[in-house]
């Protein structure tokens, strides 16, 4: 069966998205918070899924690949990443992450140092990583630019959509490249009013700002673009919702918010989704020492949108250890005093969850009908350790199951004379 799935997928690589699909007879796992659904079909067309479910009708004419016994779910979302940008830790040129000598930060658009050619997207493609949100980093000042949504694919066009969001570093961060929390309110606060001063055709002529900085804060002030902000503790977050206030149109999005269990009711009251780092249980700063693995349990529990991330949580490249974060917060939800989430919307948090946060899930991170034909198939529940992608499709184009990885894997399974290099001879 794995060989004749594997074959299928082969067959469909690079063919033209107007090709219609049926996956039948798997697990379906529709990325929405819904639970899987047995014995399940998922239809695609021009690069879109038609209809996912139970009872699904197969179109006349439509290829057909066989998924008995195995999962078909929607392709990971990862939630908040530097994939594309940072191809190798440690090496200064390969980092297109921070622009520390850069006189512009909120103008910086991270959409065009992607490189589709970066060793870890096709690593977390083949583990069912489809689509990354990408930021940039902050240096100096409490702006990092505008981040990109791309998707992993084998192709040399990766970006879903560019200016998806403004990054924005507070807590501790931000502090550190101002001087003070005190000094990067005053910072954000500043760039904010020159932005909206612009857009009444106004020029703050003593803004600490540039003009491209404070153009490209026009949309994230008049409410097109979301406004995503790191904060980790509970005071911290109140501050960061409390400049709705003032800036009545921001869509705020909160990322990191180890303590945001302790607020959580407010958070939900003011409608802000959150992007968390689900494994943070130690106090690994002065701002965290609240943190709990139960905190996106709680947050969930008090009615807040949170999708996680690795961000605290794993290095580059790792974002193929979402399915292992998400799989974790419904082991601790059978813990005694501990607080998780159901199948259906730990898998969300992966996958829907952070398309919502950003506005983009009528696009991407599910399987229900009109969006992008992002689909995995797993020989197993794609949330345990022990499961592997089969097959990957993005837009509704099957991918190479490929990587670095997998090449060097193959070279020297089984090696013949001349293939090792010299050290391994003697």
């Amino acid at each position: 069966m794995k060989r004749l799935l594997l074959c299928a997928a082969a067959l469909l690589c690079g063919t033209a998205h107007a090709e219609t699909i049926a996956i039948t007879g798997g697990t379906v796992a529709i990325g929405d918070g819904s639970q899987p659904i047995a014995n399940g079909t998922v239809v695609i067309r021009d690069g879109r899924v038609i209809a996912a479910g139970a009872n699904v009708a197969v179109p006349a004419g439509a290829r057909v690949v066989d998924a008995q016994g195995k999962w078909v779910a929607a392709g990971l979302v990862a939630g908040f990443t530097s994939e594309g940008i940072v191809d190798g830790e440690g090496i200064e040129e390969t980092y297109d992450g921070a622009a520390g000598k850069s006189v512009f930060n909120a103008a910086i658009d991270v959409s065009t140092a992607i490189n589709p050619a970066n060793q870890s997207i096709a690593v977390d493609r083949t583990w069912g990583v489809t689509r990354a949100v990408v930021s940039p980093e902050a240096n100096n000042s409490v702006f990092a630019g505008q981040g990109a949504v791309i998707d992993t694919g084998a192709d040399d066009a990766p970006v879903t959509k560019a200016r998806a969001f403004q990054y924005a570093e507070l807590g501790e961060d931000g502090a550190s490249h101002i001087g003070s929390r005190p000094a990067s309110y005053v910072m954000l606060h500043d760039a904010l009013a020159a932005a909206r001063s612009a857009s009444r055709g106004g020029d703050s002529k003593d803004a600490l700002i540039t003009r491209a900085d404070a153009t490209a804060l026009l949309p994230v002030v008049e409410g097109r673009m979301p406004l995503v902000v790191h904060v980790e503790r509970a005071s911290d977050i109140l501050q960061v919702l409390s400049l709705k206030q003032t800036y009545p149109n921001l869509k705020l999005v909160l990322l990191g918010a180890s303590e945001g269990w302790m607020v959580a009711p407010k958070i939900a009251g003011a409608h802000v989704p959150v992007i968390a780092a689900a494994l943070a249980d130690l106090p690994a700063a002065f701002e965290r020492t609240a943190a709990t693995e139960s905190n996106v349990g709680r947050m969930e529990q008090a009615g807040v949108t949170v999708a996680i991330s690795s961000v605290d949580v794993s290095t580059e490249g790792g974002q193929r250890n979402l399915r292992q974060y998400a799989g974790n917060l419904v082991g601790i939800a059978r813990v005694p005093g501990m607080t998780g989430l159901d199948w259906g919307t730990a898998f969300a948090t992966i996958t829907s969850r952070p398309a919502v946060a950003l506005g983009l899930d009528g696009e991407i991170g599910s399987l229900r009908p009109g969006r992008r034909a992002d689909v995995v198939i797993w020989d197993g529940d794609p949330l345990e350790l022990s499961s592997a992608p089969l097959a990957v499709w993005i837009d509704g184009v099957a991918q190479p199951m490929t990587s670095r990885q997998t090449r060097l894997r193959d070279r020297y399974l089984n090696p013949q004379e001349g293939v090792l290099p010299k050290a391994y001879e003697h």
